[in-house]
This record gives structure tokens, C-alpha cells and sequence, in this order.
């Protein structure tokens, strides 16, 4: 695959910006595809697909601020009108199927997603703003790893609670999350023993671009409280191997563990098999990387909206391990959409 890069000496026509780890981003100079210009120089804001799409955009002009005030108010699709790629009954076969392959020995975990869609009414469509779309969900569902990412081709917001990878010079961290409940008391053995699955998984990744003895776990089974839920998250932390960068990173670790499942070869062409559409901005990376400072964290993209022309998307999912109960996964992906699709749809409150 060839790498694509544009730049624009005078700014572009596109009133291109990110907000993104408290950072604001204006005067895109350059959108490329080229992984390794995050070890070069600037600061780029961050977007990988699930499917691969990279999109890294550097800015001339950062600074710490609060989010801004949008133009006017988000205008969002009607609550009665978002569809999904999956219905009820289509994703409890999936999980039964899933659980089929884990009695035959071809894998101990998949996560099994579906895509929400909803075109946007007339009045938001030229253009939709990703801006108006990002305070909502700010004041309505705060989250540790929230973006908005608007440049030519690409509009993701995003309210992730889920840590992807950090980066501190050589010390790299990723925090999965698997397990979730209203509170904590909904917590099953069942979480547990998927978030140690996923753990393994992800201690497997890193050491692959991690100095030998590195790994280790400093946090294991920690309860999270987020807005309407709780989830179980464990956190993996590794020292990078000398000559390794952001491409030998992604090439190691990508797609996340946590929206994959274990093996993650296998777990991956299930998720292919079953699902049918791609999963886009969902499931894959958002962030920001000061290559000048060596510094970034990537979220995991859950919790994210993108749009697409007039027509507005959304992704949730669940991990299915032998011990899943189909409908209870059905509710959980339910549980995790409810909030935001509340928020973003016309009236602005939760379904």
C-alpha cells in the first residue's frame, strides 16, 4: 500500500481543527497515511479505522483550552430512526455461533459489534457539525478520552472511556477494558475471566515491541464508574525495544485486543464472517501524538460517532466468551448505546 500525504502551505480551503486530550488544533498543514511521521516532528491528531485507514492530520497551531462553544446546536437524526447492521435476533445467532467455535476449540473470545446508522435531517446536513455533536455529549456523557477529529474526508467524535496506547518517551501503556455492568455488583465471573483473556492478549502484543522483562501489570480487575455503567479495566504497561516506533507499535497491537478477542487471528475472521458492514472509526484508534515531545495516547474508538455524507453512525458490541448468555449480550451492546444515541438523536435526551 502506498503512503498518501497532502500538505497546504496557506492552510486548506477546509476549516479543518481537532479537539483532543484538552488540545485544541487549528491550520492543518498535512493529512497523511504514513504511520512513521508520527516519530518524525509536529503534532498530529490521530484516526486509524478497524480496517486499517490511517488518517494522521499535523496542525500549525495548538493550545491547551476548553472545548469551544459550537456555532449552534446540535441537530441530530430522529430517535425513532436509527437502524441497525445487526438486528435482536441476527446478533444473539452470532453469539451462538460464537459460542459454537469456542466448544470446537477455535477460540476462547471474539467481540461481536454491530453499527447504528441514522441519516441526519436536512437542516444539519451541509455540512453536519462534528463541534455541535462533541459539546453534547461533553455535558452529557463526559469521558476520559474524548475527541473530535474534522478534517477533509473525516468527521469522528468520540466519548471513549478506553486507553488504546499512551506513549512516554520509551514507557508505553495500554489500559483494556472488558466487563460491564450498571454497577458493579452486575459484574460476573464471566467479566473477569475475559478481562484476564484480553489482558494475556494484550501483555502478548507489546512484548513483541517491548524491551525483554518489561511488561508488567500494574492494575488488574480496577471497577471504573462511567456515565450509566460500570466496567472492569486492567492496565499494561511496557518499556519500548530500541529502534521500535509508532509503526512497529500499531503493527504489533492493532486492532486493539479488547474489540478483537483471543487468538486474535481467529477472533478477527469470525468478527468478518459475522458482521456486516465495516466497523469504520469504531473499534480502531483516535488520538493524538507529539512527535516533538515523544508523547501520545490513542483511545480505543467505542463510544464514537462518525459521519458519512448525511448520514450519521454509531457503533456497540459485546465480548462473548462460553459463558455468554445471548440476550444478556444483546442488553449489554444496548446498555453501552443508549446514552449517546439518546444524546445524539433530535431531542438530546437519554432513550
Amino acid at each position: 500500500m502506498g503512503v498518501a500525504r497532502e500538505t497546504w502551505e496557506n492552510g486548506p480551503v477546509h476549516e479543518a481543527f481537532a479537539y483532543v486530550g484538552g488540545h485544541l488544533a487549528t491550520r492543518l498543514r498535512e493529512v497523511t497515511t504514513d504511520l512513521a511521521a508520527l516519530d518524525g516532528s509536529g503534532w498530529w491528531a490521530v484516526v486509524v479505522s478497524y480496517e486499517g485507514k490511517v488518517t494522521c492530520a499535523r496542525f500549525a497551531d495548538v493550545r491547551r483550552v476548553p472545548l469551544p462553544r459550537p456555532a449552534a446546536p446540535w441537530q441530530g437524526p430522529a430517535a425513532g430512526d436509527w437502524r441497525s447492521s445487526l438486528d435482536q435476533a441476527a446478533y444473539e445467532s452470532g453469539v451462538r455461533t460464537i459460542r459454537d467455535y469456542i466448544e470446537q476449540g477455535e477460540v476462547y473470545q471474539a467481540n461481536l459489534c454491530r453499527v447504528l446508522s441514522a441519516p441526519l435531517p436536512p437542516s444539519a446536513r451541509l455540512p453536519a457539525d462534528p463541534l455541535a455533536l462533541a459539546a453534547r455529549l461533553a455535558e452529557g456523557n463526559p469521558a476520559p478520552y474524548a475527541a473530535v477529529v474534522d478534517v477533509p474526508g473525516l468527521s469522528v467524535v468520540s466519548a471513549s472511556p478506553e486507553l488504546y496506547l499512551s506513549r512516554s518517551g520509551e514507557v508505553i501503556e495500554s489500559r483494556p477494558i472488558k466487563g460491564t455492568g450498571v454497577t458493579a455488583a452486575d459484574l460476573l465471573d464471566k467479566d473477569f475471566a475475559e478481562n484476564l483473556m484480553i489482558v494475556d492478549l494484550v501483555r502478548n502484543d507489546l512484548s513483541r515491541v517491548a524491551r525483554v522483562g518489561s511488561v508488567s501489570v500494574p492494575s488488574l480487575f480496577a471497577v471504573e464508574e462511567h456515565p450509566g455503567l460500570v466496567h472492569l479495566v486492567s492496565a499494561v504497561r511496557a518499556r519500548l525495544a530500541a529502534g521500535a516506533g509508532w509503526p512497529e507499535l500499531f503493527a504489533a497491537t492493532f486492532p486493539p485486543g479488547s474489540v478483537t478477542g483471543a487468538p486474535k487471528s481467529t477472533a478477527t475472521r469470525i468478527i468478518n464472517e459475522l458482521e456486516p458492514e465495516p466497523r469504520g472509526p469504531y473499534c480502531g484508534a483516535v488520538g493524538w501524538v507529539d512527535a516533538d515531545r515523544r508523547e501520545g495516547a490513542l483511545a480505543v474508538g467505542i463510544r464514537t460517532f462518525w459521519i458519512e455524507h448525511d448520514v450519521l453512525r454509531f457503533g456497540t458490541g459485546a465480548g462473548i466468551t462460553w459463558g455468554s448468555q445471548p440476550r444478556r449480550e444483546w442488553d449489554e451492546t444496548e446498555l453501552k448505546a443508549a446514552r449517546l444515541i439518546g444524546l445524539a438523536s433530535r431531542d438530546g435526551r437519554d432513550q
